[in-house]
């Protein structure tokens, strides 16, 4: 559920939706969901100072509740 709202938000931000990927692995606290965008979205994804950035993970830690989850935003070209 969590993949699915984060990749949602992030869609209607971009410029390239078709280029958004949400990807979720467990760690030993809890999740970490990495969003891939295309290099050219990643300042909007970001934002002025990093305000959307926050707001996204804000909205994202309030829809985990209690659960531990980090978000990382990466573009397509960063190699994992």
């Amino acid at each position: 559920m969590l993949e699915e709202a984060l990749e949602h938000l992030v869609k209607g931000i971009v410029e390239n939706p078709d280029d958004v990927h949400v990807r979720s692995r467990r760690i030993r606290k809890g999740k970490v969901l990495e969003v891939r965008v295309h290099p050219d979205d990643l300042g909007k994804v970001i934002g002025r100072n990093g305000r959307t950035a926050k707001s996204l993970r804000t909205v994202i830690g309030s829809l985990a509740g209690n659960r531990y989850v980090r978000v990382d935003l990466l573009d397509l070209n960063e190699v994992h």
